[in-house]
C-alpha cells in the first residue's frame, strides 16, 4: 500500500475532484453568511442532509444581484476544491442567484407578516426607557459572551446600578420555553426598570429562538421596557421588532439603557456649585441687611430727627399748595370782576335787537292797520266773528269795530254774492 503525504493526497482528492466534478452547480440553503473586510464572502450551504463549506471572492461577490440573507434558498455555480491549510472541502463561488426563498427564511417572513398585520410592531405602542433606572435585567444565558460584555459595559458605566440575571437558554429546542419562563419570572418579581433580551451574533438557525411566537407576544406584553440586543447589526429576528427598542449588539443594549455615571456625577457638581454660589449670595443680602438695620437701630435719635424733617417737609409744602391754590382763585374772580360789566352790556345790546326784530315781524300782523284802510271787525252780540252773509237774518243784531270805535247795526236783508 502507498503511503502518501499529506500535502500531495490532499492535491491527489483536489485533482480527483477538480476532473469528475468540476465546474458544479449546488442548491441548498445560505447558512452563516459574512463579508469580510477585504470584500470576500464566506458561508455554508446546506440541505436536510448535509452542509459544504463556501467561499465567494471579492470579484464574484461584486457582481452580485441581491443582498444574500441567511436562510435563503439559492443556486450557486463554481469549483469544488480542497483548502489545503486546514484538508476542508470547499466550494469556490462563482455566480450565485435566488432559487427562492429556504424554509426558515420563509417562516421568519410569514411570522413578521403577521405579527405586524396584529399591530404587534407599532412604533406608538413602544415605550421610553428610563432616565435613571434604579435596576436593570438581563435574559440571558450564564455561559454566553453576551453576558460577559453586558455586565462589563453597565459596571462600567452604571456600578451603582444592580444587575438581575434571568438565566435562559438562547439556542437549542429548548430554547424558546426557557427564554418565556425568563421573561414572566421577570415579571412576576417586578424588581427592574428595563429588560435586556441578549445573545451574541450566528447563522439563522442559531437564533431560531428569538423567532418564537409566544415569545414575541410574551415581549409585547412586558410591563417593563424591553431592549433587544441579539446578533450582530446585521441580524434581524422577531424579538427585535416587537421589543420597545433594538440595539445592534448586546454592548449596544446596555449602553443604551445606562447613562455613564461620570455625566451624572458631573452634573451634581455643576449642582452643587450654583447651590454653593446661592448660598453666599443670599448671606451676602442678609448680611447687608443686618448691618443696615443695626445702624438704624444703634441710633434712634437719627430716625426721630429724620422724621422730623420729612414732616416740616410736608407742612411747608401743604402751605404753600393752599397760599397758590388761594391766590389762583384770587385772580380768577379778579379776571371775572373786570369783564363782567362788558359782558353785561353785551347781553343786553344782544337782548335789545332781538326785541327790535320781534317788534318789526309782528307790525304787519297788527289788525288795526287793517281797520285804518276802511275795514271793520264784524261780531254778533255775543262777540263771535261774523264772516258769511248766510250766517246773518233780518232783524238780528251785530256790532261792528272800527278804526276808531264800535257801532252796532241791525241786520235788514242779507244778500249773497
Amino acid at each position: 500500500m502507498r503511503v502518501w503525504p499529506v500535502g500531495s493526497l490532499l492535491r491527489a482528492i483536489a485533482d480527483s475532484l477538480e476532473a469528475r466534478f468540476n465546474p458544479v452547480a449546488v442548491q441548498g440553503e445560505l447558512s452563516g453568511f459574512s463579508r469580510a473586510a477585504s470584500g470576500h464572502c464566506y458561508f455554508s450551504l446546506k440541505d436536510k442532509k448535509g452542509q459544504i463549506r463556501c467561499a465567494m471572492f471579492r470579484r464574484a461577490a461584486g457582481l452580485l444581484e441581491f443582498l444574500p440573507r441567511d436562510g435563503q434558498l439559492v443556486e450557486v455555480r463554481g469549483r469544488l476544491g480542497v483548502y489545503e491549510p486546514r484538508g476542508e472541502l470547499q466550494l469556490v463561488v462563482e455566480s450565485m442567484q435566488q432559487a427562492g426563498e429556504g424554509n426558515l427564511f420563509e417562516r421568519f417572513v410569514q411570522l413578521k407578516n403577521k405579527l405586524e398585520a396584529e399591530g404587534l410592531f407599532n412604533a406608538g405602542r413602544k415605550r421610553e426607557l428610563p432616565l435613571l433606572p434604579k435596576a436593570i435585567g438581563v435574559v440571558t444565558s450564564l455561559g454566553a459572551a453576551a453576558l460577559h460584555d453586558v455586565v462589563t459595559a453597565l459596571q462600567r458605566r452604571a456600578p451603582h446600578v444592580p444587575v438581575v440575571i434571568y438565566p435562559a437558554s438562547v439556542q437549542g429546542a429548548q430554547a424558546p420555553e426557557t427564554l418565556r419562563q425568563a421573561l414572566r419570572k421577570a415579571y412576576e418579581r417586578a424588581e427592574v426598570d428595563v429588560l435586556l433580551l441578549v445573545r451574541g451574533g450566528g447563522a439563522m438557525e442559531d437564533l431560531l429562538a428569538f423567532n418564537d411566537e409566544q415569545l414575541a407576544r410574551l415581549i409585547v406584553a412586558a410591563p417593563m421596557p424591553v431592549v433587544c440586543g441579539v446578533g450582530h447589526e446585521t441580524d434581524f429576528t422577531i424579538a427585535d421588532f416587537c421589543a420597545d427598542l433594538r440595539a445592534p449588539t448586546p454592548t449596544a443594549a446596555a449602553e443604551l439603557c445606562a447613562q455613564p455615571q461620570k455625566v451624572w456625577l458631573g452634573e451634581l457638581d455643576d449642582l452643587q456649585d450654583r447651590l454653593h454660589f446661592g448660598v453666599e449670595r443670599q448671606l451676602q443680602d442678609s448680611n447687608q441687611r443686618l448691618d443696615r438695620a443695626a445702624a438704624r437701630l444703634s441710633r434712634p435719635s437719627h430716625l426721630v430727627t429724620r422724621q422730623h424733617a420729612r414732616l416740616a417737609g410736608h407742612a411747608q409744602g401743604l402751605r404753600h399748595a393752599l397760599h397758590t391754590g388761594v391766590q389762583r382763585e384770587k385772580n380768577a374772580l379778579q379776571v371775572l370782576g373786570l369783564a363782567f360789566p362788558q359782558v353785561l352790556e353785551r347781553a343786553l345790546q344782544h337782548q335789545h335787537h332781538r326785541l327790535e326784530r320781534a317788534q318789526l315781524r309782528l307790525a304787519p300782523l297788527n289788525p288795526t292797520l287793517v281797520l285804518q284802510r276802511g275795514y271793520a271787525w264784524l261780531t254778533d252780540m255775543q262777540g263771535q266773528a261774523v264772516t258769511h252773509a248766510a250766517d246773518t237774518a233780518p232783524g238780528q243784531a251785530l256790532r261792528a269795530t272800527l278804526a276808531d270805535g264800535e257801532v252796532d247795526l241791525t241786520v235788514s236783508a242779507a244778500r249773497l254774492i
